[in-house]
């Protein structure tokens, strides 16, 4: 997934977390920090929320039934997978993925998972510390050997 898939997919989302959540069009523009007639420009096709927009909706949202459907749980580390793409981050430690995630690969330290729904990749160490995200293997497998190689 890239961003701009992304950002199609929110506006898509769009009406549908405001009718999850009981707003009308009025709230839903507060919410997310945008007027009115551009809400109702992205809910009709016509407009989109672009970036910030689509991470605001996820954000403030992010307990949304329709959303979590739609990625696989908790959007943040997509979220990340897409704001740090190409970009070496420090990450914390993770729970290890029990719920929304599978085992791809694993080595001695390390093991990469894959999100059922989004299907963006992570790679944990051993103690479930997060080192990167990534929608390409091969980045996460890049990083496998960076990895390996500092030991």
């Amino acid at each position: 997934m890239k961003r701009d898939d992304f950002i199609s997919q929110m506006n898509d989302n769009l009406k549908l977390v405001r009718t999850e959540y009981g707003l009308n069009q009025d709230k839903m523009a507060v919410c997310i920090g945008i007027s009115k007639k551009t809400l109702v420009e992205i809910e009709k096709g016509r407009s989109s929320l672009g970036w910030s927009g689509a991470v605001t909706l996820a954000t403030i949202f992010s307990e949304s039934t329709v959303l979590q459907n739609s990625y696989g749980g908790d959007m943040s580390d997509m979220l990340k997978a897409l704001a740090f793409e190409n970009t070496k981050i420090k990450y914390p430690k993770t729970m290890g993925g029990k719920i929304w995630w599978r085992e791809c690969k694993s080595g001695k330290g390390w093991k990469i998972q894959q999100n059922y729904i989004s299907q963006h990749y992570r790679l944990l160490t051993s103690d479930d510390r997060h080192v990167c995200s990534s929608f390409d293997y091969d980045t996460v497998l890049n990083a496998v050997a960076m990895l390996e190689n500092r030991k």
